[in-house]
C-alpha cells in the first residue's frame, strides 16, 4: 500500500450553492498570460503540497492560506482527501490583505467545514 504522503494532492475550486464557481469565472476573465502564472501557482501546490511556502504561499490565520501568483491572490485550505480548495481570489492592490477580501475566504471556509464538501472534482 502505499503511503499516504505519496498520494498526489488536488486543487478544486469553491462552488457557491447554485453551483457556480468564482473562482472559475475571476480566472476566465484574466488575460491568458495571468491565467498561466495562476494556474502554475496551483501546480505548484499540488506538487509540493501543504510544504509549499513562501514567496509561492503564505499563512494568514487559521486553516487559511494565500497563494501568491503575480498581483493576484488565491485564498486556500487543505482539505480532507488531499484536497487544497480554492476559496476566494482578488487583485492585489496594497500591501495589506482588503478585510472585504478576507472576509469572503473566510465565510467561505466556515461554509465549507459546516456543510462539507459535495463537489469531488
Amino acid at each position: 500500500m502505499a503511503e499516504q504522503h505519496s498520494l498526489p494532492w488536488r486543487v478544486v475550486f469553491y462552488k457557491g450553492n447554485r453551483g457556480r464557481s468564482p473562482i472559475a469565472e475571476y480566472l476566465d476573465a484574466l488575460p491568458f498570460s495571468e491565467q498561466a502564472a495562476s494556474y502554475e501557482a496551483f501546480r505548484l501546490l499540488k506538487e509540493f503540497g501543504t510544504l509549499l511556502g513562501m514567496p509561492h504561499a503564505k499563512h494568514i490565520e487559521g486553516k487559511l492560506w494565500e497563494l501568491r501568483p503575480g498581483a493576484h491572490r488565491y485564498f486556500y485550505f487543505a482539505y480532507v482527501n488531499r484536497r487544497f480548495v480554492i476559496l476566494h481570489a482578488y487583485r492585489k492592490q496594497s500591501q495589506k490583505t482588503p478585510p472585504r477580501e478576507l472576509a469572503i475566504a473566510q465565510r467561505r471556509l466556515a461554509e465549507i467545514l459546516s456543510e462539507g464538501l459535495e463537489n469531488d472534482e
